[in-house]
């Protein structure tokens, strides 16, 4: 899963990790191949209806993934894949799938598809900054009580229920429906996912004067 550029995520995170001297690979995975469950970071992306059936009976026959975020190793889920990670969601036709239940949320489709430029005000520890990113998607997500958002909307629609929340936090998954790729958008957050991985407090800095202009222009697009 990784349409609109999701696939673009680990790129951003292996370049940060090397201009700072570390050693990061790429580690691929498809339907031929298990889920793995000894990777320092995991990111997921987008999908049409059936990529995403495909997705959530694969993750659920390889618990690679869920064995990996019980120990701690951060997860990225980007839109159709926060659904995946959830308990239920409904495809566009309505039929009810179940998830990987990483995720406590559900999602059903709604009337109106949201496109555009979304803004947030992040809801977690450690994020101080506007997110930005471009939000596809015509579900509903309704987070229930073991998890919690991952900003609030102040420009876009976000899960699309009406309560201002865009995206789910629960343990050491962070799903969001920013597609951009979200990281190239957000460079505290790819830094967020970085030291978590790493299991440290911080990284240095980087001092990269075109992430700064795509940012300003993202945030100025969607303000707009």
């Amino acid at each position: 899963m990784g349409t609109y550029g999701d696939g673009g995520n680990a790129l951003i995170l292996r370049q940060r990790l090397r201009l700072r001297g570390y050693d990061a690979e790429i580690v691929e995975i498809t339907l031929a191949d298990p889920v793995p469950n000894s990777l320092d970071l995991y990111t997921l992306g987008g999908a049409e209806d059936y990529a995403q059936r495909l997705a959530t009976r694969h993750l659920l026959q390889y618990p690679g993934l869920q064995q990996a975020a019980e120990r701690g190793a951060p997860v990225l889920a980007i839109c159709a894949a926060i659904q995946v990670l959830g308990n239920w969601y409904e495809t566009s036709s309505g039929e009810r799938v179940d998830g990987v239940g990483m995720l406590d949320v559900t999602t059903a489709p709604q009337e109106t598809r949201s496109i555009g430029e979304v803004l947030t005000t992040p809801a977690i520890d450690g994020l101080t900054s506007t997110l930005s990113g471009f939000e596809n998607h015509r579900g509903g997500t309704t987070i229930g009580a073991d998890a919690k958002p991952f900003a609030r909307v102040t420009h876009g629609v976000g899960n699309g229920v009406g309560d201002g929340t865009e995206g789910a936090v629960q343990g050491s998954v962070i799903g969001t429906y920013m597609h951009g790729p979200a990281l190239a958008r957000n460079p505290e957050l790819a830094d967020l996912l970085l030291t978590r991985a790493l299991g440290v407090d911080s990284l240095p800095p980087l001092d990269l004067g075109e992430v700064d202009q795509l940012r300003r222009e993202r945030l100025a697009a969607g303000r707009r």
